[in-house]
């Protein structure tokens, strides 16, 4: 009877000793896959980041080649405008010294006349009119001849 209580008994210890066992082994097994697992989770993190990283990165440089463009159509078009208006201003300042001339030629005087030509002789009549006044000149001059 002994015996088989210490058969029994080892037997029980021998089931433990083995339960322990298969636990440990089961727990490291788990741990092994945890581990895996979670290194997998890590990598899929980083990898979503990276995506959106990349998107984030995109968009903003795809709004920065907007907001150039926006500037540069902006300040074409100002610059236009402002073309306009110095060839409009450009106009009306040739209009004006257009005029100026005009009107100091007529106030100032102008002259007038006609000349004849010959093969001994150039004859001038000229009038020159200053204002109210009126002078005439008339001249007649020879061609030094050689011999």
């Amino acid at each position: 009877r002994e015996k088989e209580k210490n058969t029994a008994f080892t037997h029980t210890k021998a089931i433990k000793i083995q339960a322990w066992w298969r636990g440990t082994l089961v727990r490291r097994t788990l741990l092994h896959a945890t581990l895996r697992a979670w290194i997998i989770q890590q990598w899929w993190k980083m990898t979503v980041a990276k995506l959106l990283e990349k998107r984030k990165r995109a968009a903003l440089e795809s709004y920065a080649q907007q907001e150039w463009a926006v500037v540069k159509l902006q300040s074409l078009v100002r610059m236009w405008h402002i073309r306009q208006r110095y060839c409009r201003l450009l106009h009306a300042a040739r209009i004006i010294q257009l005029y100026w001339r005009w009107h100091n030629c007529h106030s100032r005087g102008f002259f007038q006349g006609s000349y004849d030509l010959t093969a001994s002789h150039l004859g001038l009549e000229l009038e020159i009119f200053l204002g109210s006044q009126i002078c005439r000149i008339t001249d007649c001059i020879p061609f030094p001849i050689k011999s």
